[in-house]
């Protein structure tokens, strides 16, 4: 049995490149992409969801809670990476690439700080996942599962994508050391209009 980790869906500040503020909620994009997601993973019969509660991860692990009747659980460990002042701030805005950014902005998370608490996070759902008897889901976001892809995973055959999709799921082995089964897919969205590169019908 695995620990399935999947980024939440599409918000409009997603679409529009700029850095989220921790109260940025799905768009109605990202509420679709969620409901496909959420079809998927109630096939899996997972035994526990946990979630960071930033409303766009919330609202994913809601989508799940709908078809599967777990309640999630809510965790600060999976929140995104603080940006801190940048929050807000179009990407195309600075002169430099915030993502890869290993100082603590202004009021934010330095990169060692980050990754330090995203195994901190890795940790804490392999000790829940060690007490289920199913899989565990973890709604989280898209640089914490790059920083475990990079720092905590070992990947095999799999790479590390640019860029972790909206509701794609990334599967790792439950325990220690922990090996990618699935990175960053999104075959849930195929044919949708949902997909990277879709346009659905509403031209969203």
């Amino acid at each position: 049995m695995s620990i399935i980790f999947i980024r939440h869906g599409e918000t409009l500040l997603n679409a529009a490149r700029t850095i989220q503020p921790a109260d940025t909620p799905l768009a109605p994009r990202g509420l679709e992409q969620a409901e496909h997601m959420a079809k998927r993973v109630c096939a899996l019969k997972p035994a526990a969801i946990l979630a960071s509660d930033m409303p766009r991860a919330w609202q994913t692990a809601e989508a799940i809670s709908r078809h599967t009747g777990l309640t999630p659980v809510p965790t600060e460990l999976l929140w995104e990476r603080n940006f801190g002042d940048l929050r807000g701030r179009p990407h195309d805005s600075l002169s430099f690439n915030a993502m890869e950014m290993l100082e603590a902005p202004a009021n934010g998370e330095s990169m060692a700080d980050f990754h330090a608490r995203a195994t901190q996070a890795l940790r804490f759902a392999a000790e829940l996942r060690a007490r289920l008897d199913g899989p565990l889901v973890v709604v989280s976001h898209g640089l914490v599962i790059k920083a475990l892809l990079e720092n905590n995973i070992e990947l095999g055959h799999h790479r590390i994508p640019e860029r972790i999709g909206n509701t794609s799921l990334t599967t790792v082995s439950a325990h220690s050391p922990h090996r990618a089964e699935l990175v960053n897919c999104t075959v849930h969205l195929v044919g949708t209009g949902l997909a990277e590169g879709e346009h659905s019908l509403s031209g969203g």
